[in-house]
């Protein structure tokens, strides 16, 4: 093992103040309800928990703390981490605490005072708290950390979520201790003596929980010295001693050997867990069944638990008379001397255990001795194991990969204690350490990650003595408490300093340091000593003993300095001594007193100033590490010694130490100190104060001049006189100390503080702390004869560098000792001047960045790569070009640039063609903000902020949050916000509401008609002419009762009269009946239910109110016949009415759908319809398989039908077997021949035959198939079965077999021998029964004895079914055969043959059958023919054009609708028939309103009004209700929504309206009424509705919808306003927002419609935002009153500009309407005309062009220019901004890009810009020739002013080289020796005559330049 390695100069720093400290849960839990106030609850479920928010309200208080549970009291503390907080929220600390049944989790910070965040109370004593974070895992992505806290007792463990999900997981096992990882948590079972099962095989003792619902899972390790893989954890011996979340890994201790050993933990590849599941018969042979029986079996209350008494013993016992002692190591934390007062502080480790009792053992001892190596099923007794079959085991989770070992050596005694304390700590250069305190040694054990990073690798141990010791994470270093009582600050291994505690401070001081001046021979007391390094050498004084140091504790009794004291005859009160360390958080920590007070401190940081943090940083990466390691340690202890300086000194005193270590003298004046912000100080100086204080001779003792002082001169001589710096000598030059440390390091220093310089050069925020940089670059760059730099900074800052000296301090002979770098040039690295070289397109030299410290330079530099030099791999591949990495000293695996990080490149962003796209998206990625950019320069900004506007005006709708935030447009940014909320969480509040508020509006007496949330505002702007949508729901209601209109005749008697009336009463009660069913697709997905409340449900009101008294009319009155349970289907469907109104989206769960159960018995139908509601808008999947199966037994009829239609639409297309399995016990065909009869009612099995149709849809599923096909014809019987309603069982098979292989076609996969069409053709035509298969022939051996079929097909019974299966199967396959068999028969022979409702069906199945438009079909002579084949061909129009409000299928279809109502009032009607016709009718108004569904076409609307009407004479309940479906339809979901035409929503349409409509309420005969609520299953959300961003209002928006082209048109656009119902989706190619009042977007649909499907599905909401100065259509529907601010817009020569209060019309912006009130406004007449006048019209410019981010960049342009001319620019930055806005539109100009250059930046403006800097650059240099050549000539010198500055900056001269006379005698030699420079010619002849000038006082004169 190695030792310390480095150690500094006995030094020390000085800790914050002392505060007290007693864990808040402490205090808390005196007002915590006890125990015994729990027993006054005990009514309540035990396992019931308390979270308390605070004591008030709460029955009884603690009234004190009693010894015994303050004994058992543990606490820990952590650093408080709010989940997706922002991170300048503030810091503060969390704390558990436990005592007794209570665990406390407060949390506190410095600014606000600790308070409960929650509080648990449970059933038996806490064993253990901890806090713990689970996944969970999301759908299709990474999973969430769900933090919660877990609480261990002796039986089970409770987990409580910050969200408020509360878990109860029982253990099958007693747990010793809990172990939170970043998997889950591990469990460690107690045993004191290994338990083994029948086979001798140990038992696994770590297990592990990935999540609170999960099983305990064994966990599996991979010892390193074991080959053979895998095994369970079954080593009883290895205990767990700490555990770390990142990096994963564990650190046990063997008990055995006495070592530790460090762990990794991972979860197990498959190939580990099949290894070990396989069981080979050597090893881990019991585990798989063994262990999972008790695992398995194991009730809370088999787990045994007892007394509070601690101990290990194992719950098992092996035998049945075995008892085990516990072990004799095991005792109470109180008593054992194993365990010392230092590991007592550790509180998380000590929790209280409970004892388990032994009366358990002998339960599982059957299981023991089982001889089945598989255990019991989960819900058997552990009693009858043997009975049971086998079970699978629990497969393992984790894997343990041993990773380090410690090394056992001669020396080291073989009995060495577990570790008390364990924490993982990483020092000042980043190494990382794993530290763990065994006695009084702490072991730091170093570890790497390995070059791929897939493992650590653990290097060397390093031993430290301690007594105690704990980690400060902000600070990279650790305190340790050494056994003399000092605490001293180590970083890593390397010891900083000892560490001063104020208030801490002892008699053991003075007599410590009286007892080291009188006996200077005494050698160091300290363990350290012998391995400290030699002094630094800047330091030439002897090493002092650290004896002779302020000790600042009081060091233990019996230390050698006690009885030498000459203080003992004072009476000094006896200060306790620090006795632990504990509670580490952050920098803060916590120590525990001798007599056991406990105060809270924290120790320093490094630094405070941000540019002492980059220039450490800078330090940190450039040198070696051990002298990085030096540089920091000396600089930790000169910041924080004792009575320091305030902290804007910090600056001075970092130069101060620098130079220092690079040998300057420090103590001699070596720079000017008069300028501010001076970086070199005198000796340190103790904070000014007006009286003395303690604190002031404390600092002069830790002193540096105490130090020198006390050595040389001896304790009692007089003191030296003090040389003042006013005294120092300021003309010797004093050379520098070439033996400092870093003195041959100083040119790479110099180099990197020079990239830091020019990093801050490009953060406005931090731009002032280069000047504070400045000086300390100056000299080290004059002393390293860097003349080129010197010029660099010189005309940075001209003012500021002309005032130093020119002494360069460095001895010529001594450079040559330096290590100088390659990488340091003479031309230095000027990063805008890099950029204006990219602007000009010259060719660029990589730039020098550190990585990590110089980001701000990465990211700028690659933004000029990509969009300026136009290189799109300039981020990725080509990096380099742009790049140079400085080789570090020290390679770090973080010092890899982020650019190089796969994901950060530009390519596999969505979107995004152009360079301005890419540089977006690749800034987003990169975590750029607009916040970044506002702090940019605005000339290095301006590219970046081009690509940003380009970006807003195309931008892409599916870009992230960020980008959108990025470009600005608010729009998108709530859009993508909007989707992220709704991909992470179930519901979404969106902050816009197109749902109407619940307003208490309505009359309180209004009954609730279930449509009270139609109106809102949405339907306001698509219907905005009319109350449509009121005449809707007015016809729909059926909550109120109905007017009854008879007159009575004179001859009436009231009797009659009265009969009359309720005869007419129940005429209209056959259309109120109907009514829901309308109602249900009118509100369809309108509502989101409160979980708190039931869903209303409106009541179905079957009485009247008869004219002109309103007089009741009612149908119980017994005077006519009604007809018994009339009102069952009508109860159903209006159930399932109301449930549809619950929006896919919502909130539902299994509790609110069994909560919503009514109490009365006549609700049930209600109830029954709802559940199927729930089914059809996907919420049932969410109903517990219990609660189904309650349901089921029940025995209702209507509730098996509602819940097995429902269930099987939810599950639509998934083969789900669980609901296979629930339909077949409802369907003898799908059952054993054997199996017990059941009785099914008919109904139930016909919903069931049409469930595995919706359940297989799609699938072609064979054996089903086969099935149901036998199901049309399935002949009556056995004997009195099957006899009623053949033909709704014939239709529900024939449709579920359509759907099962729906528009398979010819290519059904194995179903060839089945001969599908054939034997559907023949159920259609007839002809002889063919012989059954195997197992139905013996159900149907038996004859029916009541129907007589004989051998032939009843057609009337099975046509129907198989006429729609064949269409259904060969849906859009244009199959011409299987077309020309449903023809209409062409003679008047056939005809006889065919009922006529048949070929309107076989009409439908050749129409749908072809992907075409219906063919004009044949009329024939018989009419009823002629009308029935009319109405099917209508039918298939409507399937085929549905939801499309194609015109000509509408007025196709109007004009048939028209012509039918017509033949109903004529004479002719009595040869077809009024039934006939009106059933033909009702067909062509469904048709009519699916082509024109959601649309509430105003037509169609007028024809169901009409017929809702009539009620008398052939209008029966089934037309009632075909009319009100129409209706329905119309307005689905309220215009949201409309139908689709995939073959799914086909066959669920063909479902749905079947044409044979019931003949009264009760009638199932033909069609089951259920199945007219499938047409949801056919609807989806169509309607885009645009949402103004600022107001959150839905408003008009003009959309332009481009079709793809088609084999019936081409690609065509077509200009739409919205809100609208759009085309579906796969017809589209994109869908645009249009110009010019809104911001343009588009949704390209040619890659993905996912996108907009998404934004339809959630409300249709598609965020627009307004343009400046427009107007919304509803207030301006012609756009004349925004022509009005139009005149603004149009550029004119001279600046334009309005008048401030106009400004509101343009922008909503608080800062830019302040702006224009506060310089736009010339009220008080002080302020320049001038002035006003250019602010008016920037402000004009911005606003109108939409660019209000560039008014500080118009106002800084012209700030800069004024400057200019007025001579004051003290520094050139702002002038290089103005130079590179002027060459980016140059460079715009030379390449002619259209650009928006023109919009961002005004072009007059910019003119008059560069026009007023050309003049006054251009006057200046006329007027100060002579002032330019003598800067040519000679360079920089102290008289010259900052205008040549400006002028060389502006006209982009670099350092020139010098020239001798004779070269500028010569003109060509000038033009020669210059051409290298790159100068314009311009440039050149304007500097000739400044070149060809004689020097001053010389006699020739200048030689003219023509």
């Amino acid at each position: 093992m190695s030792e310390v390695v480095f150690e500094e100069t006995a030094t020390m720093i000085a800790a914050g103040e002392l505060q007290s400290f007693v864990p808040f849960g402490r205090d808390h839990c005196r007002n915590h309800p006890n125990a015994f106030n729990l027993q006054l609850r005990q009514l309540q479920p035990a396992s019931e928990l308390w979270a308390l928010e605070g004591a008030a309200g709460l029955v009884g208080s603690l009234q004190e703390v009693t010894l015994h549970e303050r004994l058992q009291e543990s606490w820990q503390l952590r650093h408080g981490s709010v989940v997706g907080g922002a991170e300048e929220e503030a810091e503060f600390e969390e704390e558990l605490y436990t005592a007794g049944n209570t665990v406390v989790w407060s949390r506190g910070s410095r600014a606000e005072a600790s308070s409960v965040y929650k509080a648990f109370t449970v059933d038996t004593p806490v064993q253990q708290a901890l806090w713990c974070n689970f996944a969970v895992p999301q759908s299709k992505k990474d999973g969430c950390l769900e933090q919660t806290v877990c609480i261990l007792q002796s039986s089970c463990v409770n987990v409580h979520s910050v969200t408020g999900k509360d878990f109860i997981s029982p253990l099958p096992f007693q747990v010793s201790h809990l172990w939170a990882t970043a998997f889950g948590l591990l469990l460690e079972r107690k045993n004191s003596d290994p338990l083994t099962s029948p086979t001798g095989e140990s038992l696994p003792t770590v297990f592990s929980m990935l999540h609170p619902l999960d099983e305990v899972a064994p966990v599996v390790w991979r010892p390193a010295a074991v080959s053979e893989g895998v095994q369970y954890m079954c080593d009883s011996s290895l205990k767990l001693v700490f555990s770390s979340l990142q990096p994963s890994i564990l650190l046990c201790f063997d008990t055995t050997r006495g070592t530790h050993s460090i762990w990794a933990l991972r979860t197990v590849t498959p190939q580990e867990r099949s290894a070990v599941v396989r069981c080979p018969p050597d090893q881990s042979s019991l585990a798989p069944g063994f262990f999972t029986s008790h695992l398995r079996n194991a009730s809370p209350l088999d787990s045994p638990s007892g007394p509070a008494t601690t101990s290990s013993t194992l719950p098992y016992a092996g035998h049945h008379n075995r008892i085990m002692t516990s072990s004799p190591g095991a005792h109470s934390r109180v008593h054992s001397p194993s365990i010392s007062n230092m590991a007592a502080l550790s509180r998380s480790h000590s929790p209280g255990m409970a004892a388990p009792s032994f009366s358990g053992a002998s339960r599982f001892n059957e299981s023991f001795h089982s001889p089945c190596s598989r255990g019991p099923s989960p819900n058997s007794t552990s009693n009858d194991t043997l009975l049971l079959p086998e079970m699978e085991p629990i497969l393992p989770d984790l894997c343990m990969e041993q990773l380090w070992t410690e090394p056992t050596g001669p020396s080291t005694r073989r009995s060495s204690p577990k570790a008390s304390k364990v924490f993982l700590t990483s020092d000042f250069c980043q190494n990382n350490f794993l530290c763990f305190l065994v006695e009084t040694q702490l072991r730091c054990v170093k570890f790497i990650q390995s070059n791929d990073l897939s493992r650590l690798i653990f290097t060397s141990v390093t031993n430290i003595p301690a007594s105690d010791a704990a980690p400060l994470q902000s600070i990279n270093a650790m305190l340790i408490l050494e056994a003399s009582g000092s605490l001293v600050l180590y970083t890593g291994t390397t010891r900083v300093s000892k560490v001063f505690v104020a208030g801490l401070l002892s008699p053991s001081f003075v007599r410590s340091g009286h007892a080291h001046q009188s006996s200077h021979t005494h050698q160091p007391d300290t363990p350290l000593a012998s391995a400290s390094t030699p002094a630094a050498p800047t330091n030439r004084l002897p090493r002092l003993d650290q004896a002779a140091m302020p000790s600042p504790l009081s060091e233990l009794r019996g230390s050698k300095h006690h009885q030498t004291s000459w203080l003992e005859d004072y009476s000094f009160p006896q200060s306790p001594a620090v006795q632990a360390l504990g509670d580490p958080v952050s920098n803060r920590i916590t120590l525990e007193l001798s007599n056991g007070t406990m105060f809270r401190v924290s120790i320093p940081e490094i630094c405070t100033s941000t540019l002492v943090r980059k220039c450490l940083q800078a330090i940190r990466f450039i040198l070696p590490k051990d002298a990085a390691m030096k540089v920091l340690v000396k600089w930790y202890n000169t910041y924080n010694a004792p009575g320091g300086p305030s902290s804007h000194a910090e600056w001075n005193q970092f130069v101060t130490c620098f130079l220092s270590l690079l040998g300057y003298n420090t103590g001699a004046t070596c720079l000017d100190t008069q300028l501010p912000l001076s970086p070199v100080i005198a000796a340190k100086k103790a904070r000014p104060s007006d009286g003395g204080s303690d604190e002031d001779w404390e600092y002069l003792l830790a002193s540096q001049y105490h130090r020198q002082y006390q050595s040389v001169c001896g304790p009692m001589e007089s003191a030296p006189v003090v040389t003042t710096e006013k005294d120092a000598p300021t003309t010797v030059c004093v050379c520098v100390d070439s033996s400092a440390p870093l003195f041959s390091f100083l040119p790479s220093l110099f180099y990197v503080l020079h990239l830091v310089y020019q990093e801050l050069q490009l953060d406005d925020l931090l731009r002032a702390t280069a000047l504070t940089l400045l000086p300390l670059l100056q000299q080290l760059a004059r002393d390293l004869q860097l003349e080129q730099y010197i010029d660099l900074y010189w005309r940075d800052y001209p003012e500021f560098i002309s005032n130093f000296n020119d002494s360069c301090l460095i001895d010529q002979a001594l450079i040559g000792q330096m290590v100088r770098p390659s990488y340091l040039k003479a031309e230095p690295p000027s990063v805008l001047g890099w950029f204006s070289s990219c602007l000009w397109g010259e060719e660029v030299p990589p730039f020098p960045f550190l990585p990590g410290i110089c980001e701000r330079t990465r990211l700028l530099i690659l933004s000029y790569g990509l969009y300026i030099v136009g290189d799109v791999d300039a981020t990725s591949s080509n990096l380099h070009k742009y790049l140079t990495k400085l080789s570090a000293g020290q390679k770090t695996s973080s010092s890899e640039p982020a650019s190089q990080r796969p994901g950060s490149s530009v390519v596999d962003q969505p979107g995004g063609s152009s360079l301005a796209e890419k540089l977006i998206l690749w800034l987003s990625s990169s975590g750029f903000t607009l916040k970044d950019l506002e702090s940019v320069p605005f000339g290095v900004a301006l590219p970046i902020r081009e690509a940003i506007y380009r970006c807003r005006e195309q931008p892409y709708s599916d870009w992230s949050e960020e980008v959108c935030l990025l470009i600005g447009r608010q729009d998108l940014t709530k859009q993508a916000h909007k989707m992220s909320l709704a991909n992470t969480k179930t519901s979404v509040g969106s902050g816009v509401s197109l749902e109407p508020s619940s307003s208490s509006s309505t009359e309180a007496d209004e009954e609730e008609d279930g449509m009270s949330d139609i109106s809102g505002e949405v339907s306001g702007l698509i219907w905005s002419q009319d109350q449509r949508v009121e005449e809707v729901r007015r016809l729909l209601q059926s909550s109120r009762p109905v007017r009854v209109r008879v007159q009575q005749l004179p001859e009436v008697s009231d009797h009659d009269f009265i009969e009359e009336k309720e005869n007419k009463l129940l005429q209209l009660c056959q259309r109120t009946m109907s009514l829901p069913v309308g109602r249900g697709l009118f509100s369809l997905f309108s509502y989101q239910p409160v979980p708190t409340q039931p869903l209303p449900v409106p009541k179905l009101n079957l009485t009247g109110r008869a004219p002109p008294r309103s007089t009741m009319v009612d149908l119980s009155s017994g005077n006519i016949d009604v007809p018994a349970n009339m009102t069952s289907w009508s109860s159903f469907h209006n159930g399932v009415a109301a449930g549809l109104k619950i929006a896919p989206a919502s909130q539902v769960d299994s509790a609110w759908i069994a909560y919503n159960k009514p109490k009365s018995p006549e609700l049930a139908n209600e109830y029954a319809g709802f559940l199927m509601a729930l089914g059809l808008n996907g919420h049932l999947t969410k109903l517990a398989t219990l609660n189904i199966h309650d349901y089921l037994t029940k025995g209702h009829e209507m509730t098996s039908i509602g819940l097995l239609l429902g269930v099987s639409s939810a599950k639509l297309g998934t083969m789900d077997m669980s609901i296979t399995r629930l339909l077949s016990i409802h369907i003898p065909a799908l059952l054993p021949p054997t199996s017990t009869e059941l009785d099914v009612p008919h109904n139930v099995q016909v919903a069931a035959v049409l469930g595995i149709g919706l359940v297989y849809q799609g699938t072609g599923h064979r054996h089903n198939a086969e099935v149901l096909l036998a199901e049309i014809g399935r002949p009556p019987g056995p004997e009195m079965e099957y006899c009623t309603d053949r033909e709704s069982y014939s239709l529900a098979a024939g449709l579920a077999l359509g759907m099962v292989c729906l528009g398979h076609g010819s290519s059904l996969v194995g179903m060839t021998d089945l001969n599908v069409p054939e034997q559907l053709y023949q159920y259609m035509v007839g002809g002889h029964r063919r012989p059954q298969p195997g197992c139905s022939r013996d159900r149907h051996k038996s004859p029916s004895y009541q129907i007589k079929e004989g051998d032939s097909i009843n057609v009337d019974v099975t046509c129907p079914g198989a006429t729609l299966a064949l269409a259904m199967i060969y849906l859009k396959t244009n199959n011409r055969s299987i077309a020309d068999w449903l023809k209409a028969p062409d003679t008047m022979f056939l005809l006889d043959f065919i009922k006529p409702e048949f070929l309107l069906l076989r009409i439908i199945q050749e129409n749908i059958g072809s992907a075409g438009v219906a063919e004009d079909v044949t009329m024939e002579t018989l009419a009823q023919a002629h009308d029935y084949i009319i109405a099917g061909a209508c039918l298939a129009v409507g399937f085929r054009f549905a939801g499309s409000s194609n015109s000509e299928a509408f007025e196709c279809l109007y004009s048939f609708c028209r012509s039918f109502m017509k033949t109903l009032t004529s004479s002719t009607a009595a040869v077809t028939g009024h039934y006939n016709l009106q059933t033909c009718l009702s067909m062509v108004l469904l048709a009519v309103s699916m082509v024109m569904c959601g649309s509430g076409d105003l037509r169609v609307l007028q024809l169901c009004r009409f017929l809702h009407k009539r009620t008398g004479g052939e209008m029966n309940y089934g037309f009632h209700m075909a009319h009100h479906m129409a209706l329905g339809i119309l307005f689905l979901g309220r215009g949201r929504l409309s139908l689709n035409t995939s073959n799914s929503a086909i066959a669920a349409l063909l479902c749905a309206l079947y044409p044979h409509y019931p003949a009264h309420s009760t009638d199932n005969r033909y069609h089951l009424q259920a199945l007219r609520h499938l047409v949801v299953l056919a609807a989806q959300p169509r309607l885009l509705v645009p949402v103004d961003v600022d107001t959150l209002k839905p408003c008009y928006a003009l959309l332009d919808l481009t079709y793809k082209e088609s084999q019936w048109y081409e690609e065509t656009t077509v200009e739409i306003m919205a809100p609208t119902l759009l085309p579906e989706l796969h017809l589209l190619q994109q869908v645009k927002v249009k110009g010019p009042r809104y911001w343009e977007l588009s949704i390209d649909l040619s890659k993905d419609t996912q996108h907009l499907r998404s934004i339809l599905s959630r409300d249709g909401v598609l965020y627009v935002k307004l343009r400046a100065g427009r107007l919304p259509y509803k207030e301006d529907p012609q756009g004349w009153k925004s022509l009005l601010s139009s005149k603004v817009n149009q550029h004119s020569s001279k600046l334009q500009a309005f008048k401030p209060e106009d400004i509101s019309t343009f922008t909503s912006d608080a800062a830019l309407v302040s702006f224009s009130e506060l310089f736009c406004k010339d009220s008080t007449g002080t302020k320049q005309v001038e002035e006003v006048r250019w602010f008016s019209s920037m402000l004009t410019e911005c606003v109108t062009q939409e660019t209000p981010e560039m008014l500080p960049t118009y106002i800084a342009l012209e700030q800069a220019v004024r400057s200019l001319q007025g001579g004051s620019l003290g520094h050139t930055f702002p002038l290089w901004q103005v130079r590179l806005v002027l060459e980016l539109v140059e460079r715009r100009a030379l390449q002619g890009v259209p650009g928006p250059y023109s919009i961002l930046l005004s072009s007059e403006f910019l003119s008059v810009i560069h026009s007023m800097a050309d003049i006054t650059i251009e006057t200046w240099h006329n007027d100060h020739r002579c002032v330019l050549g003598s800067y040519l000539r000679e360079g920089v010198s102290a008289n010259q002013n900052s205008m040549l500055a400006c002028f060389l900056v502006y006209c982009a001269l670099p350092s020139m080289p010098q020239a001798s006379a004779e070269e500028r005698a010569r003109v060509g030699n000038m033009l020669m020796s210059f051409a290298p420079l790159g100068l314009p010619f311009r440039e050149l002849l304007r500097l000739a005559p400044v070149l060809l000038a004689p020097p001053p006082g010389s006699v020739n004169q200048p030689l003219s330049v023509s």
